[in-house]
């Protein structure tokens, strides 16, 4: 183990600070193997013991550890005088936090245009409603864009159902003008089914819709959102397609429980991939659980990643398990940028358990090749980790790669250092991967990265917590926030789960639903 307090502790068993789903007191959890299964088991004194699945391959979760990384922290922390033992408790980001927001989530409302059974942001049921004026929305965005040493490039504007909010389209123009670079809105689809809608916010500045979309049968969104919507899904998506001057990206999101919808994973890939004109990606998020759940039904429903990528492997003829790594193993292409750009650059050290994701490219005939056929992931990225700490220990060898100027020149580097990882035997035909890195490095711009992900489809799976396997050392290293009216930037799984930061932020910046209404039949 490293001699770094702050280093990720690995292998099995051990010890990790967890939460009481009943109570939310911090208390010890162990997690550790039984029958090939990675478990979580906890004891409260006021409420007993809570056991559950962490991961559902032991192998895969050693293997995926390796990856982890701690990034850039936040140097201008909210709260500046946090001990690691007060974590997730005082939240902000502060001083223990050990990466910075690489994806800013903030919700324009609570309201919404549905009910769904297993929404984390229930907005109908509280009470009251939590919609932030158009300039604390602003002031927000402005936080975002003052973090330092990495102002955050990217926003998901979210909810509740974000499109209802009264100035939805003066909120993109504004992201696009605080110069966010990824602006991007998770919905359900039904403003969507109007074209026009659609149009405004490609017009606005919107990159990308974050679309949920749970399968290919009524039954499933009948289950899960509680009405039918797969024509819903259908409009909408046939509308992102049809806005000009091209397509607005789609990426389907699909909320997986196990004994629900978990044999509709490869479908939705395989349709994602015919429609790879508008759909860029699929990202499943397996069912986090809010509020008390019995333990027989949580036992009937949990989905871990693992399960997620058997179910592809199974599913689907072109996927396997070894196709999947987990997110910090980019992170020594983002250094290595740095080095090129001369800047601060975007590290996602988010925790090796918390997300799973791999790339296919789909040629015209729609045939479909995992980038791993082709790349030999494991060891280009390894060797990408020991060129960046070799650079870091010789400040020349930092000052001569800055001066590589032009993309052949910066090409023929990569080729010399990375081209044995490459079968360019394999590459589908009219992808020029090492051009493609070569672009991205030098301009340090999206344009290189898009031409690339226009022929590719990233297909991954995040797997947010909850109550029952909240594990501290996963929210510590979190890349995906909220940004709330009091300046404070908070990790998604603290919002959402655990001490559960959303209930305080929404009744503080809120007024009973019966005002509200009042205000608004007035007007």
């Amino acid at each position: 183990m490293s001699s770094d307090k702050t280093a990720l502790n690995k292998g099995l068993p051990k010890t990790t600070m967890s939460i009481c789903p009943e109570c939310n007191r911090l208390i010890q959890a162990k997690i550790y193997e039984e029958n090939g299964k990675v478990m979580m088991e906890k004891t409260c004194l006021k409420h007993g013991t809570f056991k559950d699945v962490y991961w559902s391959d032991v192998e895969m979760y050693l293997i995926v550890e390796e990856w982890a990384r701690d990034g850039k922290k936040v140097a201008n922390p909210y709260v500046t005088d946090a001990e690691p033992g007060q974590c997730p408790f005082v939240c902000g980001l502060c001083n223990v936090h050990l990466s910075h927001t690489c994806l800013a989530n903030l919700d324009l409302t609570n309201r919404c245009n549905l009910s769904c059974p297993i929404c984390f942001a229930n907005a109908n049921a509280v009470g009251y409603v939590y919609e932030p004026s158009y300039e604390q929305v602003v002031k927000m965005m402005e936080t975002l864009r003052n973090e330092k040493p990495v102002p955050t490039t990217a926003i998901q504007f979210a909810g509740g159902e974000p499109t209802i909010y009264p100035r939805f389209f003066d909120v993109i123009k504004k992201a696009k003008e605080l110069g966010f670079s990824q602006i991007q809105v998770a919905t359900n689809g039904l403003k969507l089914m109007d074209f026009e809608f659609c149009q405004k916010m490609r017009d606005a500045g919107m990159n990308t819709v974050y679309l949920q979309f749970d399968g290919l049968r009524e039954e499933d969104y009948i289950a899960t959102r509680g009405r039918k919507l797969l024509d819903v899904k259908m409009k909408a998506i046939e509308n992102c397609r049809k806005v000009t001057p091209k397509p607005l990206s789609t990426v389907l999101v699909p909320t997986i429980l196990k004994n629900v919808n978990n044999d509709q994973v490869g479908e939705i890939i395989k349709f994602a991939v015919k429609n790879k004109d508008v759909i860029r990606a699929v990202n499943y998020q397996p069912v986090a659980f809010t509020g008390r759940i019995e333990k027989e039904e949580r036992e009937r429903q949990r989905y871990t990643l693992p399960d997620l990528v058997y179910d592809l492997e199974e599913q689907t003829d072109f996927l396997k398990r070894e196709d999947f790594y987990p997110v910090p193993v980019v992170v020594p292409v983002s250094e290595l940028v740095s080095i090129f750009s001369r800047k601060e650059e975007l590290s996602f050290t988010a925790h090796p358990h918390c997300g799973l994701a791999t790339f296919v490219i789909i040629d015209k005939k729609g045939n479909v090749t995992p980038v791993t056929r082709f790349v030999d992931v494991r060891g280009m990225f390894k060797k990408m980790d020991k060129l960046y700490q070799k650079i870091k220990r010789f400040a020349f060898l930092a000052k001569t790669i800055s001066k590589i100027k032009g993309k052949t020149d910066l090409k023929k580097t990569f080729d010399k250092h990375f081209g044995e990882f490459i079968d360019k035997s394999k590459i589908p035909e009219g992808l020029d991967l090492l051009d493609m890195l070569s672009e991205l490095s030098l301009t340090h711009e999206k344009r290189a990265l898009g031409e690339f992900t226009w022929r590719a489809m990233m297909i991954g799976g995040m797997h947010f917590q909850d109550s029952y396997n909240y594990d501290v050392e996963r929210v510590k290293r979190c890349v995906i926030h909220y940004v709330v009216p009091d300046g404070r930037i908070i990790p998604f799984c603290a919002y959402n789960g655990g001490p559960t930061y959303r209930n305080e932020v929404e009744q503080k910046h809120s007024i009973p639903l019966g005002e509200w209404k009042k205000r608004h039949r007035a007007t």
